[in-house]
C-alpha cells in the first residue's frame, strides 16, 4: 500500500475547468424533449489516492466551496479543539437552518464565550422553509456556514489567536487550513478567493479534493488520523446536522453510511469509510445533478450497493413537474452513460 502519509505538494500549472474540459453529465427531459444539460467533470480515486476513473478534465482547478468544509473542520479539530456529537457536524456542515442546527451553534459559542454578532458570516434567512416562515429576521446563526465559524472562533480562543479577525487570509487559523488543505490534497495551495461565507477557499483541482475527502473518511477504517476519524463518525451518527431531515446530502448518509458534502456552484464530493472518493463539478453551477452524478460514480466502482444507490437517487434527484404531475425527468448524461 501507497504511503500516502509523506505526499508533498507538487506544483502544477493552473487552469481552470471550462466546457472543452467538460462532458454531459446530466440531461434534463420534459414531456419527451431533452430541455437541459449539464456539462461538468469528475473523479474517482481508491484508497490510495490513485485514480480510478475520470469524466472531463479532473485536473482542471475548482473552488471547492463548501466541500472544502471537511478539511477546514479537521485543521480545528488539529488545534486541540474537542468538538463531540452533532458540534463536530455543524462545524463541517451547510445546515437547514432549524431551530435544532441554531442550538448547537450556539452551545459552540458559548463555549468561546462569544455570542452570534461575533460570527463574521453574513446573517441569512434558514433554507429549511417551515423554518424560514417563521424567522422574524436574518440572523448570522441561521446561516448555512454558522457552524463552520463558530468552530473557527473556538479554534481561535484556544490557541490565543485575535478571534476578531479569523477570516483574514493571514491569520493563524487559515494558515493552518492552508496546510491541512496541501497536507490531505498534496496539492500546492496557491490561489484563494473568498467563500460565500466572507472565509477564505483555497482552489484544488478535483484530483486533489477527491484525494483529501479520501484521507478524511478513509480515516475511519485506517485509523491513521483520529481527529479525521472522529469528525466521520460524527457525521454518520448525525447526518441531520450536516444538511437537515429530508434533504440530499442527509438521506444519503443515512441510507448508504458515505460522507456527502455539498458545496455551491455545483460541486459534491462523496467517500466511504474505506477511502475511495469522488469529487464532482457541474460546470454552470446548478446542484440538480451532482449527488445523482456522484451517486452513481459510485455505485459503477461497486463500493456501495447499486440498489440503495437507486433508491436514494430517486428520493434526492429533483423532479420535473407539470402541473403539479411528472412529465420528465433527470437522467444520467452521455459522459457517465458511456462508461
Amino acid at each position: 500500500m501507497t504511503d500516502r502519509s509523506r505526499t508533498s505538494t507538487t506544483p502544477a500549472p493552473r487552469h481552470p475547468l471550462d466546457a472543452s474540459g467538460s462532458v454531459e453529465l446530466a440531461v434534463l427531459e420534459r414531456s419527451g424533449l431533452d430541455e437541459s444539460r449539464h456539462l461538468g467533470a469528475g473523479v474517482v480515486v481508491d484508497p490510495d489516492g490513485r485514480v480510478l476513473r475520470t469524466l472531463g478534465d479532473a485536473t482542471a482547478s475548482i473552488y471547492p466551496r463548501s466541500c472544502l468544509k471537511p478539511l477546514q473542520a479537521l485543521a480545528v479539530l488539529r488545534q486541540g479543539v474537542r468538538l463531540d456529537g452533532p458540534e463536530a457536524v455543524l462545524a463541517t456542515a451547510s445546515h437547514s437552518g432549524t431551530d435544532a442546527h441554531q442550538r448547537v451553534v450556539t452551545a459552540v459559542l458559548e463555549r468561546s464565550g462569544h455570542v452570534e454578532d461575533d460570527l463574521l458570516c453574513p446573517p441569512d434567512r434558514p433554507s429549511d422553509r417551515e423554518s424560514a416562515r417563521t424567522a422574524d429576521a436574518p440572523r448570522r446563526l441561521a446561516m448555512n456556514c454558522s457552524g463552520k465559524h463558530a468552530a473557527f472562533l473556538l479554534a481561535s480562543e484556544h490557541a490565543g489567536w485575535d478571534p476578531m479577525t479569523y477570516t483574514a487570509l493571514d491569520h493563524p487559523l487559515q494558515h493552518a487550513v492552508r496546510e491541512t488543505v496541501a497536507d490531505l490534497t498534496g496539492e500546492l495551495v496557491d490561489h484563494a478567493g473568498v467563500d460565500g461565507c466572507g472565509a477564505p477557499v483555497f482552489a484544488t483541482t478535483l484530483v486533489g479534493l477527491a484525494r483529501g475527502i479520501s484521507r478524511v473518511t478513509g480515516a475511519v477504517d485506517r485509523g491513521d488520523d483520529e481527529h479525521a476519524a472522529h469528525l466521520v463518525r460524527a457525521v454518520l451518527a448525525d447526518a441531520w446536522a450536516l444538511d437537515g431531515p429530508g434533504r440530499a446530502n442527509t438521506v444519503t448518509i443515512d441510507e448508504l453510511g458515505v460522507l456527502a458534502k455539498l458545496g455551491a456552484e455545483g460541486v459534491m464530493v462523496m467517500g466511504t469509510t474505506a477511502g475511495t472518493a469522488v469529487a464532482v463539478k457541474v460546470l454552470d453551477g446548478n446542484l440538480r445533478a451532482a449527488t445523482l452524478v456522484a451517486l452513481q460514480l459510485l455505485a459503477d466502482e461497486g463500493v456501495v450497493d447499486a440498489r440503495a444507490v437507486a433508491r436514494v437517487q430517486e428520493r434526492t434527484t429533483e423532479r420535473v413537474l407539470g402541473g403539479g404531475v411528472p412529465v420528465g425527468r433527470l437522467r444520467l448524461g452521455a459522459g457517465l452513460a458511456a462508461a
